[in-house]
């Protein structure tokens, strides 16, 4: 009876074993992702910058420059090297050579992720410190920066799978419910999760281009992620040209 017992007891054990093994939400965990840490610079300039930015962009006060993540906003660098891309973001002010977005803030831009071409992933900064990387929806959007322009530096596979493996880990930890490509944050003006007190403060993206959004989306689609709102109207003689 005892050795029927221990029988059942073994097979039982073995099914859960193999359940869990092949149950889908197990298999998709992304817990034991490996993420670099490469801080960069916050300092008390950048959080007293980040702090203004918030009040006078936004018309948000807090005491302390934090998000509450519910978007991931993919983007590209331009600059084609993970170590140029840190470089430019480690000061909390920006560089002369961004000195048309400078009259929004003197905050330099940065994200907390990002991304390198043979899918290496740093994190930049914690998920819930306050970054600028998008008008209108930093107070709510995490930034994944990819190094690569989309023309001689197309964006690869490799960073294609630790975008869709990274976006996995975040929507476990946080309520993710957009993930959009850099190029369609103004599809959010008049949305509830749109900040910007300036109308006339928007820039002209096209990163990280369509196609990888897409392949992205498509590698999220058990996460039942909320459609991009449409695009709206706008006046393109109005765009800031970085």
């Amino acid at each position: 009876m005892i050795k029927r017992s221990v029988k059942i007891l073994s097979s039982l054990l073995f099914l859960i074993l193999i359940a869990c093994a092949t149950n889908p939400n197990q298999q998709e965990d992304s817990s034991n992702l490996t993420i670099i840490q490469k801080p960069i610079l916050y300092d008390e300039q950048r959080e007293q910058l980040s702090l203004e930015y918030l009040k006078q962009r936004y018309n948000m006060i807090q005491e302390k420059a934090t998000i509450i993540p519910k978007m991931v906003v993919v983007h590209w660098t331009v600059i084609p090297t993970m170590q140029g891309t840190y470089d430019a973001f480690y000061a909390p002010t920006l560089p002369e050579s961004r000195a048309k977005i400078s009259s929004a803030s003197q905050l330099n831009v940065s994200s907390q992720y990002l991304i390198d071409r043979d899918g290496a992933i740093y994190q930049l900064l914690p998920d819930t410190t306050f970054a600028r990387h998008v008008i209108g929806l930093n107070h709510s959007a995490i930034g994944i920066e990819n190094v690569g322009n989309g023309t001689d530096l197309p964006l690869t596979d490799a960073q294609l799978k630790s975008n869709i493996a990274l976006i996995k880990q975040l929507s476990l930890k946080y309520p993710i419910e957009y993930v959009i490509g850099h190029y369609e944050y103004t599809n959010f003006i008049d949305h509830p999760l749109w900040k910007e007190t300036n109308p006339g403060y928007l820039t002209d993206k096209n990163d990280p281009g369509e196609d990888f959004v897409k392949k992205v989306r498509s590698g999220l689609s058990e996460l039942k992620l909320k459609t991009v709102p449409q695009k709206k109207d706008l006046n393109d003689d109005k765009l800031i040209r970085e």
